[in-house]
């Protein structure tokens, strides 16, 4: 999952950055509205854990340009104000759920799990794909009826394909499954983990589309 963490304490982003990342996700910061908002428009984000209290303004007032998004990340506020009817604006306004500071960082990644769990309950628990089974809501692969084990970055790449079966998804697209801004990433780096996915899900099962980029579709997913 990439996230965009967008907080002005530098100290507090540091600590969430590490633990995040230390749990496999893939994660940019920044500090104010203007960032953010370039932010969104350079890469695709699964979630974005908002701070209300900005330099340059209210948090709050990027959600407009979140629910423009075609396909909306989840957006979890955090904040000091522990107001309810603080709690409230922000839920209106668009956030999927709300953290109080201080917070444990194993709670805001709880809750970053429960929230993707009904978004991917609600839109496709189960994706079939020839012998495929794919559960997004539980991060689950089965090929034939047997359990597939996939690392963090092989399910990180695989949600990205799965979510939108037979559409092609370029390089750039998947390399933002992967790494962040901050990232350096060999320039082959990306064939390596779709090769690992061919050889445990079946070559079949992922085309490569020269020139243009990479697809999971309905076959049947023969060895290499």
């Amino acid at each position: 999952m990439r996230v965009l963490l967008v907080e002005d304490d530098a100290t507090l982003s540091e600590a969430v950055c590490g633990y995040l990342r230390a749990k496999a996700f893939v994660v940019d910061a920044c500090g104010s509205l203007a960032q953010a908002s370039a932010a969104l428009h350079s890469a695709q984000y699964a979630a974005v854990l908002l701070d209300l209290h900005l330099g340059d303004g209210d948090g709050l007032a990027l959600l407009p340009q979140i629910r423009a998004i075609k396909e909306r990340p989840i957006v979890i506020v955090l904040t000091a104000r522990d107001q309810v009817t603080d709690r409230i604006r922000g839920l209106d306004a668009g956030a999927d759920d709300y953290l109080i500071k201080p917070y444990d960082p194993g709670e805001l990644l709880a809750r970053l799990r429960a929230v993707e769990r009904r978004r991917s309950a609600a839109s496709a628990p189960i994706i079939e794909l020839g012998d495929l089974q794919i559960d997004l809501s539980h991060e689950l692969v089965r090929r034939n009826g047997v359990p597939v084990a996939l690392t963090q970055k092989e399910w990180s790449l695989l949600r990205v394909m799965a979510t939108r079966p037979d559409r092609i998804h370029t390089r750039e697209n998947l390399q933002d499954a992967l790494y962040g801004f901050d990232d350096e990433a060999d320039s082959n780096t990306l064939e390596v983990f779709v090769s690992r996915l061919r050889r445990k899900l079946g070559r079949n099962h992922i085309q490569t589309l020269r020139g243009l980029g990479y697809r999971l579709v309905n076959a049947v997913g023969d060895d290499e």
